[in-house]
């Protein structure tokens, strides 16, 4: 029992450590102490394999009789010394930047999607921000997760008998989470409290631990709070807009009050989606009390710690919330940052002066933000286009997005076989150390025979599975005891087994596959060449469309012809997928282009040995090359009515003719070399790459070490810098419309064009502005930016100076715009300061 009076289990003396063993969410992914649960309580271990769910659950008999076992002692004790080494060794991020100055990175997300021991997630969002935690332990990161505790979170899927998608929402009984409260310094529960219209309210605060990183879960469901209060973190994404609103505004009010009341020493906030952006408020408030400043210089300094990660393809999918709504909630706020209600509108809108316009919550955290990243490379374009309007007359390739490829935290999605064959070719520390020797361990380390028997291993795993979750699906339905014992005679584990698996929602296109179910039908049933699907997904519950996609693989799945072949899993969860990618030999995926941001469930079969065949969309289109996989569509965007129909056709042909072929070309030992060739490429090339190990490097060096520096420049001192930035933005805004262009001469050299413009400067320090030479991009995806050379005064003038700039003759001179932007060595331009003059007749 800890301080607070919340039972953990009273165990008996020698059995302490099983708590902290039981309660350290790393068993998610490592499995160092299977054996040792699977001891405990056998049944229950195969059944959930949840250590914390089998600890409360024992019976007090069974853990005196354990207490006593000097075996299992001792067992539990080399478990714990190996955390604790985990926990106390020097990891990458110390090892790196011994002597960096990142105190802390604090990480806020709407869903963490950790395990199924902790069910607060909905989808990819959450599954990418469960892999984020658990990397960011491994490499030894200073993160700090900041969520909400959901009482049913999101909903669990059950198919009636006629295939249509029924909605379950079980409670999630705090005492059966691994979590535990937060204690205060006087030793009760830790609380925040927050003020909303006309009454506080309290949020209980529980922390789950995942390594050496601790995630932790605001929780409205005080007995203080009144009914309607208590409901608040009662579903995740559920009870409509303002509830919506209500829990954004928790988790980044109620986030940072929370980490100021740990004392934790923050210096980046991580927006994981616009969700959280209103964190970056509060942060500037609390820094405008500490330091005796005004809201604006308070967003100065702060602003230089705040990074927004967009995971958004379409502006459509963005929170937005109408001006009622949102005065509801600000204008009391509003008048605690010292600002107006519309000035705070105005954070969130394109147009500042539209009072009809929704509060954005993606523009919130672009213009509170230092920085900003898509989630793969294509997504990056497609947000650069989103965002332009918010920067006018820039060009596209200039707005302010970035890009990290997301990844997936190898060790939670790989199969016990390709651990195996992983630590045998490359070591047990391999997604913790330098990747760099890895392709070369794979490749010298594995054989064909090795890798085809893991495969096959994992594949039969699948379709053991696969067959028991069948029976408890249908007899949880209600079938008859023919129709469950069937069930065990589903799949074969010796054949080519295709997946998909997502989330069922139109732009997914999940039945691309169906598009002729005959076609289909002839494919799964070849009798020389067979092949089986396993299909997943649940469709929003609003989602009618979904539904009725659902539906149809129901009934074809129920087909006398393909029972055999095909089955529809109910319920994808973690639990569901990490079977699936560890023991299919193809995943597929078929979004319409370029609504798939990232998609990273494909990424998850890489280090299963597991191939793809995919839409060039999200992370495909940077990772395909024809010899790891297979791709759809032609890299463009097709709105047009009919192209479904051409990709379906490409994708049976792709099917037909070259997967099921290559599969099934064997050598005299058994073996398709060709296939086993393309696996190991895939396995070498990309699963490195596509890992959480590298995507938290790239956010360390581009992100998080620019970011921290920003802001402790511009917070030290009281924010001294913060406050000259401010008055350098006074006087560009005041004094922008008096510049002007005089005269520009363009002489061809040998080597280039030559430039000599006259600029006429009015109130604005030539320090403050970069005059600049523009080209948009030829060969390369960056444009040319030439920044020219002040030279002398214009005779007569003031403020006014002749540039000089020479660039390459590679383009024509035409090609080149004289233009005009704000400067200053601590600014992002033009995140921070969009001002721009363009040569007369230009943009």
């Amino acid at each position: 029992m800890n301080n607070c009076g919340y039972k953990i289990r009273n165990l008996p003396p020698g059995l302490e450590l099983l708590a902290d063993l039981a309660t350290d969410l790393r068993w998610t992914w490592s499995h160092a102490g299977d054996a040792l649960w699977k001891t405990v309580a056998p049944q229950t271990w195969e059944q959930i394999g949840n250590p914390y769910v089998i600890l409360q659950n024992l019976p007090q008999e069974r853990l005196e009789e354990l207490a006593q076992d000097t075996h299992f002692r001792g067992q539990m004790e080399i478990l714990a010394a190996e955390r604790d080494a985990y926990c106390s060794q020097t990891g990458w991020y110390s090892a790196t930047y011994p002597d960096a100055e990142l105190k802390g990175i604090a990480y806020f997300s709407m869903e963490f999607g950790l395990g199924e021991s902790l069910p607060l997630y909905a989808g990819g969002l959450g599954i990418l921000a469960g892999d984020y935690l658990k990397a960011a332990s491994d490499l030894g990161i200073p993160v700090i997760g900041i969520g909400l505790l959901y009482q049913e979170g999101y909903f669990r899927q059950m198919l009636d008998a006629d295939g249509w998608q029924q909605n379950v929402y079980p409670y999630n009984d705090p005492a059966s989470l691994p979590i535990q409260p937060e204690v205060s310094n006087s030793g009760s529960w830790l609380h925040v409290n927050l003020r909303f219209p006309g009454r506080l309210i309290r949020f209980r605060v529980w922390k789950a631990t995942i390594g050496r990183v601790t995630l932790y879960l605001l929780d409205s469901n005080d007995p203080l709070n009144s009914p309607s209060d208590r409901g608040i973190t009662s579903k995740l994404y559920g009870g409509g807009h303002e509830m919506r609103l209500v829990q954004e505004i928790v988790l980044g009010l109620g986030g940072w009050r929370l980490l100021e009341t740990l004392g934790a020493a923050v210096d980046v906030c991580h927006l994981n989606e616009g969700h959280a952006a209103f964190v970056t408020l509060e942060r500037a408030r609390r820094f405008m009390e500490k330091n005796k400043v005004d809201f604006w210089e308070a967003l100065w300094a702060t602003r230089g710690g705040n990074i927004f990660t967009t995971h958004t393809p379409v502006a459509a999918g963005f929170d937005t919330y109408p001006q009622p709504l949102l005065a509801k909630y600000g204008t009391h706020y509003a008048e605690r940052l010292g600002i107006t209600t519309t000035a705070l509108s105005a954070l969130g809108r394109l147009n500042p002066d539209d009072q009809q316009e929704p509060f954005n919550m993606a523009y919130l955290a672009m213009r509170t933000c230092r920085m900003t990243n898509g989630v793969s490379r294509l997504h990056g374009e497609v947000s650069r286009r989103i965002f332009q309007p918010l920067y006018p007359r820039w060009p596209e390739k200039e707005v302010p997005v970035t890009y990290i490829t997301n990844g997936v935290h190898v060790p939670s999605w790989d199969s016990p076989w390709a651990d195996e064959a992983w630590t045998l070719a490359a070591g047990k520390e391999r997604w913790r150390d330098d990747h760099g020797g890895l392709a070369k361990a794979i490749l010298d380390n594995l054989s064909d025979e090795t890798l085809w028997i893991f495969v096959g291993m994992e594949r039969a795993d699948l379709v053991n599975y696969a067959r028991k979750r069948l029976a408890r699906q249908l007899g949880q339905r209600g079938e008859d005891a023919e129709t469950i014992a069937r069930s065990y005679h589903v799949l074969d584990p010796n054949i080519l087994t295709l997946g998909f698996a997502r989330r069922f929602a139109e732009y997914k296109r999940p039945n691309l596959l169906l598009h002729d179910p005959e076609r289909l039908a002839r494919l799964l049933t070849n009798v020389k060449y067979p092949v089986q699907l396993i299909v997943a997904g649940k469709a929003h519950p609003e989602d009618e469309t979904g539904k009725q996609f659902i539906q149809q693989w129901a009934q074809f799945v129920q087909r006398p012809d393909v029972r055999a072949h095909t089955v529809f899993l109910e319920d994808y969860d973690i639990a569901l997928a990490q079977e699936m990618v560890q023991g299919v030999d193809v995943w597929i995926n078929t979004p319409r282009r370029p609504w798939e941001a990232c998609g990273t469930s494909g990424m998850k079969v890489l280090v299963n040995g597991g191939l793809n065949i995919s839409e060039l969309d999200g992370w495909w289109a940077e990772a395909y090359d024809k010899e790891i996989g297979w791709s759809l569509g032609d890299g463009k965007e097709h709105p047009e009515p009919g192209w479904d129909a051409i990709e379906a056709e490409e994708l049976y042909r792709i099917l037909e003719e070259e997967v099921v072929p290559e599969f099934y070309r064997r050598d005299t030992a058994g073996i398709p070399r060709a296939w086993v060739t393309r696996m190991r490429t895939s396995m070498m090339r990309l699963a490195p790459h596509f890992s959480t190990s590298r995507m938290m490097k790239e956010y360390v060096e581009k992100m998080y070490l620019p970011a921290a520096a920003s802001y402790e420049r511009r917070a030290a001192e009281n924010g001294r810098q913060a406050r000259e930035l401010k008055h350098w933005e006074l006087a560009l805004n005041q004094h922008w419309q008096g510049m002007h262009w005089g005269n520009l001469e363009l002489h061809e050299e040998n080597d280039g064009w030559s430039f000599d413009i006259q600029v006429y400067l009015g109130g604005i320090s030539p320090d403050h502005v970069q005059v600049q030479l523009y080209a948009e991009p030829t060969t390369s995806e960056q444009p040319t930016k030439q920044v020219m050379e002040r030279r002398a005064a214009i005779p007569g003038s003031v403020n006014g100076y002749h540039y000089y700039g020479k660039v390459s003759n590679q383009q024509p001179a035409n090609a080149y715009t004289p233009r005009i932007i704000a400067y200053h060595p601590e600014v992002c331009v033009p995140t921070e300061m969009n001002l721009i003059l363009w040569w007369p007749g230009m943009r």
